[in-house]
């Protein structure tokens, strides 16, 4: 498929059908339908352990090896959506993403379940997911749309996470585990038609504009990235966002009812945490316009650590765990925003979704790490204790991790700005 003669470019309003808020409304449809089911996976732990006899193991090792593709394959989604366009990467990565689902649905042995859940649905996510419409609205929307728009883009998923993980509870219970994700396969189609309005121009159609820095090469761009003290800082702080996500959206359903709550509980807590996170993520991209992104990050990884804490301190309760679902709601997505804003402000748009995909894969690698601990303390201890702490540590480093970025653009674009 090629991409739509209106094109927009940076700096300037996009012509013919595809506006600012179309875009913007794509974008924000297809981060609804991305994060929703991976977001609800935690809820099939219990019925496919069951069903096949598994430990925790085997279905944490799955979900692990899906957040590391994930990651592992966002950066190569990244350079081939900035060199060829958007709108091919994620066709291919909604396919992936619908196949992997619907087949998890017959996985009955621990390999079928890591080829489908992690391998397919790992690559499909890198293809398909919020980074890439991220990277979209920083490449098509004019600089003042931009970081309201990724906290737009990232509340999206958050809404996705809202409704799916309900529905998955719901949908379980109606018409058993195995249908409800076929359902969510076939919805994941959905994808493709709005990708059209993200269609993005490529690397050879892009043209050069009057105070446009030296074109880089791939190669160029990582070197340079990778040999930048302020991005380097950001790519290790955001592993800690990963790990204690990850962990959370797939081990916090089992916590609950290991300390003697319902599984509705869980579904709803994961509820509550995608629809706080649409405040959190949109006020996180409002934010960034008007104070330093480092320090709202800072602060978003400390309140994270304290908030964990308190909530492994406290008795369980329905009360406790809703109000922890809200108060980490707020905190949830809400790195995206000023992470994204620093990449773009630091590199520009050029290969703004490959260098994007770097910082996220140490987001996933941190995600991989949250699961797989998850599970092996689990079967090895009977408790999630050491993976809970591992979360406080961690946050409190990236939030110390984060104050020493210099929030500017890089010597290259600085001189050709100037």
């Amino acid at each position: 498929m090629s991409a739509p003669a209106s094109t927009a470019v940076p700096g300037r309003k996009p012509v013919g059908w595809r506006t600012p808020l179309i875009i913007v409304i794509a974008g924000c449809g297809v981060g609804l339908l991305a994060f929703g089911p991976r977001s609800a996976l935690g809820f099939f732990l219990t019925p496919m352990s069951q069903e096949n006899g598994w430990g925790r193991d085997v279905f944490g090792l799955a979900l692990a090896i899906q957040n590391l593709l994930w990651g592992i394959g966002q950066p190569f989604a990244g350079a081939l959506a900035d060199r060829f366009g958007t709108i091919r990467v994620m066709a291919i990565g909604a396919l992936l993403y619908a196949g992997g689902l619907a087949l998890m649905a017959y996985s009955s042995t621990p390999l079928a379940l890591d080829l489908t859940a992690g391998v397919m649905i790992g690559f499909g996510l890198a293809g398909s997911s919020f980074n890439l419409v991220i990277a979209a609205f920083g490449k098509l929307l004019p600089v003042e749309w931009r970081s309201l728009s990724f906290g737009a883009g990232t509340a999206a998923g958050s809404f996705g996470q809202f409704l799916f993980s309900p529905l998955a509870v719901g949908l379980n219970q109606a018409v058993g585990w195995q249908t409800t994700l076929i359902i969510f396969g076939a919805a994941m189609l959905m994808i493709l038609p709005l990708s059209l309005a993200l269609a993005t121009p490529a690397a050879a159609t892009q043209p050069v504009t009057a105070g446009a820095a030296e074109p880089q090469s791939l190669r160029q761009a990582l070197v340079e990235a990778l040999g930048h003290r302020s991005y380097v800082l950001l790519v290790l702080g955001f592993f800690t966002c990963g790990f204690q996500l990850a962990f959370i959206t797939v081990h916090m359903p089992a916590y609950l009812v290991d300390r003697g709550l319902s599984a509705a509980v869980g579904g709803w807590t994961l509820a509550i945490i995608g629809l706080f996170n649409i405040v959190g993520s949109l006020a996180s991209g409002w934010l960034g316009n008007r104070w330093p992104k480092r320090y709202l990050l800072a602060a978003n990884y400390f309140s994270r650590a304290v908030a964990i804490a308190i909530f492994i301190s406290l008795p369980a309760s329905p009360a406790a765990t809703l109000v922890f679902g809200a108060v980490m709601g707020l905190l949830w997505l809400s790195t995206v925003p000023p992470t994204s804003g620093l990449v773009l402000l630091m590199f520009g748009t050029r290969w703004f979704a490959m260098l994007s995909g770097f910082v996220f894969f140490s987001h996933q690698v941190g995600g991989f790490l949250g699961v797989l601990i998850g599970g092996i303390a689990f079967e090895r201890t009977g408790s999630y204790d050491l993976v809970w702490w591992l979360a406080i540590l961690f946050g409190v480093l990236s939030a110390v991790i984060n104050l020493p970025i210099v929030e500017k653009p890089v010597a290259r674009l600085a001189a050709a700005r100037a």
